[in-house]
């Protein structure tokens, strides 16, 4: 029984090692893809607070057309390099989205200008005795 037993030992030994080297293989690949995605990820939400932030900026330098993209363009070159590098976005998708996110500056910009007005005159009416 012992002579089996060592007989059989280091073919044993063998599989396993084969085994235990594919399941890290698989492991590691799928640790690579996932922080992949997460590194990804976080590329895409800093370029996108930077597109936000750099329009902002336009707006409160009261910039408008190719200036205010100019700018905002710019800022993220400045900010989030390693987003831009890695990402690679092209140039043109880049415009498009400086531009997507100068309309929702302003649009938020709008809502909140009016909102505080409608507000105010609603407190005013309360204030009155209107209901």
């Amino acid at each position: 029984m012992r002579d089996i037993i060592a007989a059989i030992t280091p073919g044993l030994v063998e599989i396993l090692g084969v085994l235990l080297t594919g399941i890290i293989a698989w492991a590691a690949s799928k640790a690579r893809e996932k922080w992949g995605i997460d590194i990804e990820a976080r590329h895409r939400d800093a370029l996108q607070s930077a597109l936000m932030t750099g329009a902002r900026l336009a707006l409160a330098n009261e910039l408008t057309g190719k200036d205010a993209i100019n700018l905002i363009l710019n800022y993220v070159r400045q900010s989030v390099p390693d987003a831009i590098g890695k990402l690679n976005p092209d140039a043109d998708v880049l415009m498009d989205l400086a531009k997507a996110k100068l309309e929702q500056a302003v649009t938020e910009k709008a809502r909140d200008l009016t909102g505080g007005a409608v507000d105010k005159l609603t407190d005013a009416l309360k204030r009155a005795g209107a209901s």
